[in-house]
């Protein structure tokens, strides 16, 4: 069932909570249970969640995070660009970062630094160019965008190929400069 989008605002806490299809367990067994909380744990590193509290049941969990923004993506970049200055020691980790896709942007542009590219290096050169991967892989270790905006932004083809792309063992010493 749909619902309303959350409102969102600084200091906010949410009731997070998902549920399996009909009552169906959503974790078969305690592996399960500690990939979930793996999974949760490395989202909340990519994206400064703060989980005050959960509960993992059979075949549902709650928990609860903090949100910061509440209004449009051209509001919520003039808030960050005047916070800037601001930001203090007092703020929440939220408050103190970037948003995940500045981040994301940051990186790609570090990465092309670092490979000497431009970004008609970025169109030009293959989709599985091994500079692009690396790239990817970085972006999903340190940030939440989706393989959707990672495919797209180094122009990798789809996101099911930079999936795939992801999932095969990383290339040994392999350059990428040439």
């Amino acid at each position: 069932m749909l619902r309303k989008l959350r409102l969102e605002y600084p200091g906010a806490i949410y009731h997070v909570m998902n549920r399996g299809d009909q009552r169906d367990d959503i974790f078969p067994d305690d592996a399960d249970r500690e990939r979930f909380l793996f999974t949760l744990g490395e989202a909340c590193v990519k994206t400064d969640w703060q989980v005050h509290a959960y509960c993992l049941m059979r075949n549902h969990y709650r928990a609860l995070e903090r949100g910061w923004c509440l209004g449009s993506e051209e509001f919520r970049q003039e808030l960050l660009a005047a916070a800037v200055e601001r930001v203090g020691i007092s703020h929440y980790g939220a408050d103190r970062q970037e948003t995940g896709e500045q981040k994301a942007q940051r990186i790609v542009l570090e990465e092309m630094k670092r490979l000497r590219w431009e970004e008609t290096d970025l169109r030009q050169r293959r989709k599985g160019d091994v500079g692009k991967v690396n790239t990817a892989r970085r972006l999903r270790q340190e940030t939440p965008v989706s393989l959707k905006w990672i495919a797209q932004r180094l122009h990798m083809g789809t996101w099911t190929y930079v999936f795939n792309l992801l999932r095969a063992k990383p290339p040994c010493c392999v350059n990428s400069e040439d």
